[in-house]
């Protein structure tokens, strides 16, 4: 099993670090590998509707985007991290998350999603909300834990105070395990879902 972990703080070793780490040791005590790369601190840019991923199969401005892509489809699951700003997601992590769901190709589903968001107050249930959203739309399966993924602190390391914030880092890493194995046997004995040929209805005609 494999957990691609994108961390989507500008801070290094910041408190969004702590929350992730504290999974990792999880994954470790599950026999489940989780690679973390940090992109909150890139030069990362929006999508400009280009098309250009529809014929080359990725995108065109080549950054840490195309670097996620074959970890991403390599993946039995994705974690998706941010610090939240102004009630949202990081800025540069929505940037790189926009174009590489949307300028990948390979078929995403029952890759196994979940979100963590970090404040020092307000706007995480905004923030989980917002990135779940990435997950929901291409058919991979939201892990959840005893309560939303979230985590307290402010200033670098205040994180690790919430105790309540990093259980729930903790049971959410369980969970996340228990549901790829679980999906990986289902895959094994069942297959995969039946796929429907897409039926887009568009609203202005």
């Amino acid at each position: 099993m494999k957990v691609l972990v994108i961390n989507g703080s500008p801070r290094v070793n910041g408190n969004t670090t702590v929350a992730i780490n504290e999974m990792v040791r999880v994954f470790d005590q599950e026999g489940v590998e989780a690679e973390v790369v940090q992109i909150g601190n890139k030069d990362v840019r929006g999508c400009t509707a280009c098309g250009t991923c529809s014929r080359n199969g990725r995108c065109v401005f080549d950054d840490v985007v195309n670097e996620l892509a074959p970890k991403f489809e390599a993946a039995d699951g994705l974690i998706i991290a941010s610090p939240v700003y102004y009630a949202s997601a990081n800025a540069t992590l929505i940037a790189c998350l926009d174009r590489l769901f949307y300028s990948t190709h390979f078929d995403k589903t029952m890759k196994v999603g979940a979100s963590v968001v970090v404040a020092r107050r307000g706007g995480l249930s905004a923030t989980f909300d917002e990135l779940n959203k990435y997950f929901t739309i291409c058919g991979m399966p939201v892990a959840s834990s005893q309560y939303w993924n979230s985590v307290h602190g402010r200033e670098p390391g205040q994180a690790e105070k919430d105790l309540e914030g990093l259980q729930t880092m903790r049971v959410l890493a369980r969970n996340m395990s228990f549901l790829m194995k679980s999906i990986a046997l289902g895959k094994e004995k069942y297959g995969m879902p039946e796929k429907e040929e897409w039926q887009p209805t568009h609203f202005i005609r």
